[in-house]
Parts: C-alpha cells; sequence; structure tokens
C-alpha cells in the first residue's frame, strides 16, 4: 500500500506527526509559530517541509507551493478549540476561534480523507458542549464523519499517564474507528503491563552510541538545602502533608510551613516528588520542576523527559532548555499519535477492499448477465 501523505498544522516539536511516521504514513509538512519548535520540527522530519510563521498568512498558494501535487490522506494536530462555539463563530475578539478556523480552511482547500485534532481532556467537560456540538457541525458540513474519544497515553505503549482528546473525522468510512489499546489493558486472556519509568530510563542512547540533549550540568538543583531534603526522600514519594515530612525530614531539613493554615493543610502540589521506576510517570510539564530523578538528587534531564514522552532517543530538540522543555511537555506522546495512525491506515485499507470487493462484485455480475443472455435461443 502506498503510503497516506498528512499535514501537521500547530505541530509544535512533531511528537503526533513523528508516531504516525512510525506507523508507516509520511509527513509532507509541519505548520506552527513557535521557531524552536519548527527547528526541531525540521531536524526530525527530514522529508517535510516547514512554515514556521502566522499560519493566517500561509495563503492558498504558498501551501500548494510546499505540499505540491501530493493528495493530502490526513490533515492532523492540535488546533486551540475552547474558543469556538455554536453563536456564530463565537467570540470574534477570541484569538482561538480564528486559529481553529485556519485548521478548518487548510482542511478545505486539501480535502483530507481524514482530519484528527488532539486537546485537553476539559473539551468533553459539560461547560464546553457547545464548543464540540460546533466543532462536529463544522466538520459534517464538510463530510466528515466525526467522533471524539480519550485516550490515555499509558494503554497504547507510552510510559506515562497522560488523557487526551482526541476528534477524528473520516470521509470515506462510516464512522473513525478508534485503536484498541495495547498495554494496561487485558489482551488474550492475558494483562499486558504499562510500561513503566524503569522501562523508559534503561537506555537513552540513540542509535549511534550519542545520548542528545541529556545535559546532566542543567538538571542539578542549585539550592544545596533542597538537594540534603532530595536525598532524604524515597524513591516515588515526596511531602504534600506535614506527616510526610516528619516521616522523611529530621528537624533540621523541615520546611518550617505552618500547616494548619495551609488550604486543607497540605500543598497543591507535591514537592521534591520522586519518580517510582515501577510505575508510568505522570503528566510530564512543560518545565523541569515537577518531578526529580528516582535515585538520583536532580531533576530529570530533557531526554529523560522525552523518553517518558515515548520520544525515540533520536529525536533531538533545539532551542535553549526552556524551549526544550515546552516542546517536550507540550507534545502529543509519538507512540500515541503511531496507534492514531494505523488507525487511519487501517480505515483507509478498510475502504479500498470495500471499493475493490464491489468492482469484483459488479463484473460477475456483468459475466452472469452476457453468459445468460448468450444461451437464449430462439423457437423453432
Amino acid at each position: 500500500m502506498p503510503k497516506l501523505n498528512f499535514i501537521d498544522v500547530f505541530a509544535g516539536a512533531g511528537g503526533l506527526s513523528c508516531g504516525m511516521e512510525m506507523a508507516g504514513m509520511r509527513c509532507l509538512l509541519g505548520v506552527d509559530h513557535d521557531k524552536h519548535a519548527m527547528a526541531t520540527f525540521a531536524k526530525n522530519h527530514k522529508h517535510a517541509d516547514v512554515y514556521c510563521g502566522d499560519i493566517t498568512k500561509l495563503t492558498k498558494k504558498k501551501l500548494f507551493e510546499l505540499i505540491g501535487d501530493n493528495k493530502i490522506h490526513a490533515v492532523v494536530g492540535g488546533p486551540p478549540c475552547q474558543g469556538f462555539s455554536t453563536v456564530g463563530t463565537g467570540d470574534p475578539g477570541d484569538q482561538r476561534n480564528s486559529l481553529f478556523l485556519q485548521f478548518v480552511r487548510i482542511v478545505k482547500l486539501t480535502e483530507p480523507e481524514f482530519v484528527v485534532m488532539e486537546n485537553v481532556t476539559g473539551l468533553l467537560a459539560k461547560k464546553n458542549e457547545k464548543t464540540l456540538q460546533a466543532i462536529f457541525k463544522k466538520f459534517s458540513s464538510l463530510g466528515y464523519h466525526m467522533g471524539v474519544q480519550v485516550m490515555s497515553a499509558e494503554q497504547y505503549g507510552v510510559p506515562e499517564k497522560r488523557r487526551r482528546t482526541i476528534i477524528m473525522g473520516t470521509k470515506i468510512n462510516e464512522k473513525p474507528i478508534f485503536p484498541k489499546p495495547s498495554h494496561d489493558t487485558i489482551l488474550a486472556n492475558t494483562f499486558v503491563e504499562a510500561r513503566t519509568v524503569g522501562d523508559a530510563l534503561k537506555n537513552l542512547k540513540a542509535p549511534n552510541g550519542e545520548l542528545y540533549n541529556h545535559d546532566l550540568d542543567l538538571a542539578k538543583v542549585s539550592d544545596p538545602l533542597d538537594e540534603k531534603r532530595l536525598m532524604k526522600i524515597p524513591e516515588g514519594q515526596g511531602i504534600r502533608y506535614e506527616k510526610d515530612e516528619k516521616k522523611f525530614l529530621p528537624p533540621k531539613l523541615r520546611l518550617g510551613v505552618d500547616w494548619k493554615n495551609l488550604r486543607e493543610n497540605r500543598f497543591r502540589q507535591t514537592k521534591y516528588f520522586r519518580l517510582d521506576r515501577k510505575k508510568p510517570s505522570p503528566t510530564i510539564m512543560t518545565h523541569r520542576h515537577s518531578y526529580y530523578h528516582p535515585v538520583e538528587p536532580r531533576f530529570l534531564t530533557q531526554r529523560e523527559a522525552a523518553a517518558l514522552q515515548s520520544f525515540p532517543n533520536d529525536f533531538v530538540f533545539e532551542g535553549p532548555l526552556s524551549a526544550q522543555w515546552r516542546q517536550i511537555g507540550n507534545a502529543v506522546p509519538p507512540l500515541l499519535g503511531k496507534a492514531i495512525g494505523k488507525a487511519l491506515m487501517h480505515m483507509h485499507k478498510k475502504r479500498e477492499e470495500s471499493l475493490l470487493s464491489k468492482s469484483k462484485g459488479k463484473v460477475e455480475t456483468d459475466i452472469h448477465s452476457i453468459r445468460g443472455k448468450a444461451f437464449v435461443y430462439g423457437e423453432a
């Protein structure tokens, strides 16, 4: 089967498209305004073009200069959706409306078989019901059969708990077919464990033996007092309640917090939280300060965070440290993207087989008809 071509809009570093290429699809173009993310995209998508800039200035002429006369099978990406509603186009002053409508414009221009949009799980909240209805209505008017599903990354081989809303549309099938979980689920009467932090951190070297974006000096904890406290925290633990502080820290290292006056007598987020090598990671954020290494007294490196997001070890991130963390934290985990890509290829194949079956049926009918007529004799 020839490769299916796609465009990644609001692509970021390209986690979704990285995964879809793993599935066997081909990315022709990445679009985003973030120069560091697009530098990363260009470095890791050797056969794709890049448009870095204001999407409203990506004209029809420029778009087709970039993709040529290639058929586009899918337009994918993470357009901001929450501002889009059924009241006209929502608040005309809300930039998210125009950005979502730019995604729609590219779909109209390229007429793909499939559209895929990823968003936060909050899009399915009651307060966003009109937004979701408006999105479905918009794409239904273009001939797409729409579906939505919350997908949990750890169920698709990603060593991280991360939930994303995936909206999928197809022009060539009766309804979208979402990928089935491969991990953290029962398959063939056997429970397949989720991949863990330990699995991800076992090997961080690229196939050529290099370690990319693994800056241990930048992962150091700068405050000696914080480092001492961290050395007292066991793997998989942190400090959220007073009992945690008393359990893990000797009096001289305690935080000096008035626990009784804290809201709900606890920290909003656990401090000094070490990851657990026996479990999937919590959701990777856009900065390095959320979690600490399971056993070493330091933050994670960018490479370690990328591995937890399921990026291949030879996927190299460009830009300063803060930009790299933003790209990693905002990305769709590639193995989630791979599952989505496989689902699109499966839907495309089903359609091809259906058309082939129909055409064969017609040929057989025609032959029977011809043979039937050939054996009609005139009465003597």
